[in-house]
């Protein structure tokens, strides 16, 4: 809050500076103050003077709280340890105290609160009372708690990305091998075979047995594409998103269309499994509730920012109603595009198919791009 001096004059009734006393000049600026409650507790912690901020941020007029203990300020867990008291005998010992907690407002509702407590004595020594000043830092610390959550996300997302890559790397190489000399094991018997009495049957069976191993190979591979496309890593974001649409027009059987108008050198692996997951998440939404004929994927860039942008012409829905169509993929792609500083919106209607469009600024994804002149 900016402080008018000339306001506070007309609201003491002075025509000029000199008109008001220099200890009515300090209340005015004290009660001009709307950020922080300051107020003053006499020796036992009644409240003895309040202003507009302690109004604003508690909730109390003050015909409403002078002459009441301060400790009505605190949560019941605190008043029962004693605390108000406790905070009253330090800043008497040390001259002040400061502390973060809870607080109560005269409505019931807590707020995070930044509080100094400071003892205030005359000139022989006597302590008069105790200033305190309180500042609602409820937003600030709840800010504090998403970036900490954004933080614990992400590194929950790489920890799940490291762990796919090793299931896709085991499931490949370990029991892909092992399938594969099940069915070299397999073939080996055909010559065998060929001389029984039996041999028709019997090659017709290693045949079949054949066709189920290439089956099960081809599905192995698939599930650990999905889990983890090694062309992601060997040669980068526009490959995997060319293989991961191409995969996804043969399975689902929905004509999709991939456009790429970015460069994805000097992309960083984080950001590149994080695009590769939220165009992924998009196809799977398409693919679930769509019941769409085709798809377009859009990657383009401009001088700041990258844009993905999803669209199919399936049956749609109300956007009100958008977080109830695969609501875990479309948290899950806020929350990607999120960890990339970006911005995800949605558009769709009834019969008009479903639109996603993911903007994240390019520093995020090239970190050590210089940006334009």
């Amino acid at each position: 809050m900016i402080f008018n001096w000339n306001d506070a004059k007309r609201s003491a009734g002075a025509a000029n500076d000199s008109d008001v006393p220099l200890e009515d000049r300090y209340q005015l600026l004290i009660d001009a103050v709307q950020d922080y409650a300051i107020f003053i507790l006499d020796p036992t912690g009644r409240v003895a003077s309040w202003n507009g901020g302690a109004r604003k941020i508690k909730g109390y007029a003050p015909d409403e709280i002078i002459g009441r203990h301060f400790s009505v300020f605190y949560t019941p867990e605190d008043i029962a340890t004693d605390k108000p008291g406790r905070e009253l005998a330090l800043a008497t010992a040390q001259g002040r105290v400061e502390d973060q907690g809870w607080r109560v407002r005269r409505d019931g509702s807590r707020f995070w609160a930044d509080v100094t407590i400071t003892a205030v004595h005359d000139s022989s020594g006597a302590l008069l009372g105790f200033a305190k000043v309180t500042r609602d830092m409820t937003e600030r610390m709840r800010l504090t708690e998403l970036e900490h959550a954004i933080e614990l996300s992400t590194q929950m997302q790489l920890a799940r990305e490291d762990e796919q890559r090793h299931i896709a790397r085991e499931l490949h190489d370990d029991l892909g091998q092992q399938l594969t000399a099940l069915k070299m094991g397999v073939a080996a018997l055909e010559p065998w075979l060929a001389t029984s009495s039996k041999a028709p049957a019997g090659l017709a069976a290693t045949h079949d047995l054949q066709g189920q191993i290439d089956s099960m190979m081809a599905s192995l591979r698939r599930i650990a594409a999905n889990l983890r496309p090694p062309l992601l890593d060997d040669l980068g974001l526009c490959a995997a998103l060319e293989w991961l649409v191409d995969d996804f027009t043969h399975r689902f059987k929905v004509a999709a269309r991939l456009h790429v108008g970015i460069d994805d050198t000097g992309v960083t692996s984080f950001a590149a499994t994080t695009l590769f997951r939220i165009v992924q998440e998009a196809l799977t939404n398409v693919a679930r509730h769509a019941q769409a004929s085709e798809a377009v994927i859009e990657i383009s860039s401009d001088a700041n920012t990258c844009t993905i942008h999803v669209e199919d012409n399936g049956h749609g829905t109300v956007v009100e109603d958008a977080g109830n169509r695969g609501s875990l993929g479309l948290l899950g792609m806020r929350e990607r595009v999120r960890q990339l500083r970006g911005v995800l919106t949605i558009d769709s209607a009834p019969g008009k198919g479903f639109r996603i469009a993911a903007r994240v600024p390019l520093s995020a994804i090239r970190p050590n791009e210089s940006p334009p002149v």
